[in-house]
């Protein structure tokens, strides 16, 4: 039997691969919601197997609102895969988090609205709790790797995920920053609420690559500004991972593991042969 796969990572804009990777195999994956960005890479890194999946698809072909959010993160859950780290490059709505630093956020404010935000429904429903989107004991592990490697890191902040593909005007950005954001992207949501769903840990590292267009003194941003920034943070990226692969501990001790414990609001009696079928994996511990 093969070691669990301790870590699961989302590669997000700037890093479509993971370097170091050992024993190496490819899996191709079929989900009831479709296929997953990519094909999953699955790998040692420091003796520990790890899954990286490339969010935007091989060679970047989907745009943040084209991502298959809910396919990405099954296909995950289907490997035995506990813990997910996402990859993600942001905009930053403060002054303090400048380009180039690494911001581990504990708030999420969603303003997506063309995306599917949950596996639940038709013949199945779930309300899950999502007051705390992102696992504090992944992000804590997070955090200390990305600071051992050498990165400037912000424990905490608030990142709001747009729709885009198109960036923000000024006024928006203005706004989020009146509100209280801290930094802004475009793939954290749903992912995250996704992730919850499936009682996985999530995590997020986000490179700040821009001031987004608030910021007079600085140019406004744009995908060639990003993807300039993003050339050195993939390199911490890459180091970050293989750091923290070797100090997760065995055993979770947070509750993203019981996260549908008491979400479930469908009578068992009440739930479609197809709605079992399709969310067996996520739902038949506490359905028997």
């Amino acid at each position: 039997m093969a070691d669990p796969i301790v870590l699961g990572v989302l590669g997000g804009s700037g890093l479509y691969a993971m370097e170091g990777l050992e024993e190496i195999e490819e899996r191709h994956i079929e989900t009831p919601f479709g296929e997953p960005s990519s094909p999953i890479t699955i790998g040692r890194l420091g003796g520990h197997r790890v899954a990286f999946l490339a969010r935007h698809g091989l060679g970047h072909i989907y745009s943040p609102s084209e991502v298959n959010y809910r396919a990405n993160i099954y296909a995950l859950k289907s490997l035995g895969v506990e813990r997910v780290l996402s990859i993600s490059a942001c905009g930053s709505l403060r002054e303090d988090f400048a380009p180039g630093d690494i911001v581990v956020p504990d708030q999420l404010f969603d303003r997506t609205s063309g995306r599917v935000r949950s596996f639940f429904g038709g013949g199945l429903v779930a309300h899950i709790s999502v007051a705390d989107p992102f696992c504090p004991d992944l992000s804590a592990y997070l955090a200390e790797s990305a600071e051992a490697v050498g990165g400037r890191v912000h424990r905490g902040g608030s990142y709001v995920t747009i729709e885009g593909p198109r960036f923000s005007t000024r006024a928006e950005s203005n706004a989020y920053r009146a509100w209280g954001l801290s930094i802004i992207g475009m793939t954290t949501s749903p992912e995250a609420f996704l992730a919850r769903e499936a009682e996985l840990c999530y995590a997020v590292m986000a490179h700040v690559t821009d001031y987004d267009v608030w910021h007079h003194a600085e140019e406004p941003v744009s995908a060639e500004m990003v993807f300039r920034t993003l050339e050195g943070s993939t390199r911490l990226a890459q180091a970050a991972i293989a750091h923290l692969v070797v100090q997760l501990p065995e055993e979770r001790a947070c509750e993203c593991g019981h996260a549908l414990e008491n979400a479930l609001a469908t009578h068992s009696e009440a739930i479609s042969g197809d709605a079992r079928e399709r969310l067996a994996l996520l739902v038949d511990r506490y359905l028997g």
